[in-house]
């Protein structure tokens, strides 16, 4: 009801604006009448954009997770998770309902760049904005980016690093942001809640890259991969990148992977691939959220993921340029950071905003000379 109300205003105002500016210009002799079709064209797509802002309430802890035995031996962190992992919704801070060209369009959005980054890490998404997540075509098809973020802080640090998310956005128009807390524990639930968003503005994007926003991604390599894909356009199941399986969940409680069989009572995990960074087609990701609403968060947001493609009937598959681990160099004589060894990966993980700037412009030099020795 208050939405509504909002949304009302909202229009009603954005109407009178209209209206006031068209007069404005009629008494300049610059239009001879109003066009009021054209302003109720106008003004029913911003109905229908404004319609498309999603907003829920703050979510409440779960105090009976305090009745779980041995509840009270568990790190802080876990506790944390336990107490709010029944929530799938919270309210959105920061949205982008148009970006893919609005939901009826989303399918000219050839590649999705989903970016997982915290407020603080402003260097980090300044970088990438001018490297390898620069919004462009690239060989015929458009790339598209997107940061997804929780809140960090609490008092007037929490609304500092709000309000520059704020100013991003205004100049760059690339963030998603949510009013949960930005922590490793809850990068599962910061991953369902894009999907949420996904679902309702950019259902028909082609394929998408999910991943960290301290890694190398050779995204023009990615859209060569993805358009060697004869069989796919993004409607078939596809989810690949550094295949690990026949593990289980780490029970040493120093470890920053922890999950006590409170959290997770199985010992092995399904196989999933590593969360630095993997592509999936548009498909899959509809699949994974639709499976995400049966299965209880796991704090470890790619290992959910692969119980989400397990309990469809699917598997991530294994791509040899996906190095989340890190690229093994041949020689200890050879300078680790030669672009040489990075031009034909699809992703690198970890690098420094710096590294990451001049390894972008020096594999894009097409007289650099590589095989020579």
């Amino acid at each position: 009801m208050r939405r509504n109300k909002t949304r009302n205003i909202i229009v009603g105002a954005a109407l009178g604006l209209l209206i006031l500016h068209l007069y404005k210009f009629s008494s300049d002799d610059k239009i001879a009448h109003l066009n009021v079709k054209e302003i109720r064209n106008q003004v029913r797509q911003l109905t229908k954009e404004s319609s498309s802002v999603y907003s829920w309430p703050n979510c409440q802890q779960n105090n009976t997770a305090a009745n779980i035995t041995g509840f009270g031996s568990l790190p802080q962190n876990i506790q944390d998770f336990l107490y709010f992992q029944h929530c799938k919704h919270f309210p959105m801070l920061l949205d982008l309902p148009g970006k893919c060209g609005g939901a009826n369009r989303s399918e000219e959005v050839f590649l999705l760049l989903v970016v997982k980054s915290s407020p603080t890490n402003y260097d980090r998404r300044e970088v990438l904005r001018k490297t390898w997540a620069e919004e462009r075509l690239s060989n015929g098809v458009w790339i598209r980016r997107v940061f997804i973020s929780g809140t960090t802080g609490a008092g007037f640090e929490k609304e500092r690093l709000n309000r520059l998310l704020q100013v991003e956005q205004q100049e760059y128009g690339d963030i998603l942001q949510w009013d949960f807390s930005d922590t490793f524990y809850n990068l599962t639930l910061k991953q369902m809640l894009f999907l949420e968003w996904m679902e309702r503005n950019c259902p028909n994007a082609r394929f998408l890259f999910n991943g960290d926003d301290d890694v190398f991604a050779h995204t023009d390599n990615m859209v060569v991969f993805l358009q060697s894909l004869s069989d796919n356009n993004g409607s078939r199941h596809l989810f690949t990148g550094h295949l690990i399986q026949n593990v289980g969940p780490i029970r040493s409680v120093n470890s920053k992977y922890y999950i006590p069989e409170q959290v997770h009572k199985s010992e092995s995990y399904p196989p999933y691939c590593g969360g630095g960074g993997f592509l999936l087609s548009g498909h899959t990701a509809k699949v994974i959220h639709h499976m995400s609403k049966s299965i209880p968060f796991l704090p470890i947001d790619d290992v959910y993921m692969g119980m989400c493609l397990a309990k469809a009937g699917l598997r991530p598959v294994s791509h040899i340029g996906v190095r989340t681990a890190g690229l093994r160099i041949p020689s200890d004589k050879s300078d680790p950071y030669n672009p040489c060894f990075y031009k034909e990966i699809l992703l690198v993980h970890r690098f420094l905003p710096a590294q990451i700037y001049l390894m972008w412009n020096r594999i894009k030099d097409l007289n650099m000379p590589c095989g020579l020795t």
